[in-house]
C-alpha cells in the first residue's frame, strides 16, 4: 500500500530538488520509493496531445 507523508501536502517548488535528492539516496540504500517528483516521463507524448498543443500555439 502506498504511504505519503503529511509534509508532502505543503512541499513548494524551492524543496522539490531537496526531496528529489532524498528519494534518490533512500532508493539507492534499498527503500521502496515511487518517484513522483522532477524528471522525464519514460514515454513519447501521445500524438493527439502533441497535435492538441500544436493548434492551441497556433490559435
Amino acid at each position: 500500500m502506498l504511504h505519503t507523508i503529511s509534509a508532502f501536502d505543503r512541499l513548494g517548488e524551492e524543496n522539490a530538488f531537496a526531496v528529489l535528492a532524498r528519494a534518490t539516496a533512500l532508493a539507492q540504500q534499498g527503500r521502496d520509493i515511487v518517484n513522483l517528483g522532477i524528471g522525464q516521463p519514460d514515454f513519447k507524448t501521445p500524438q493527439h496531445i502533441v497535435e492538441a498543443a500544436i493548434k492551441a500555439l497556433r490559435d
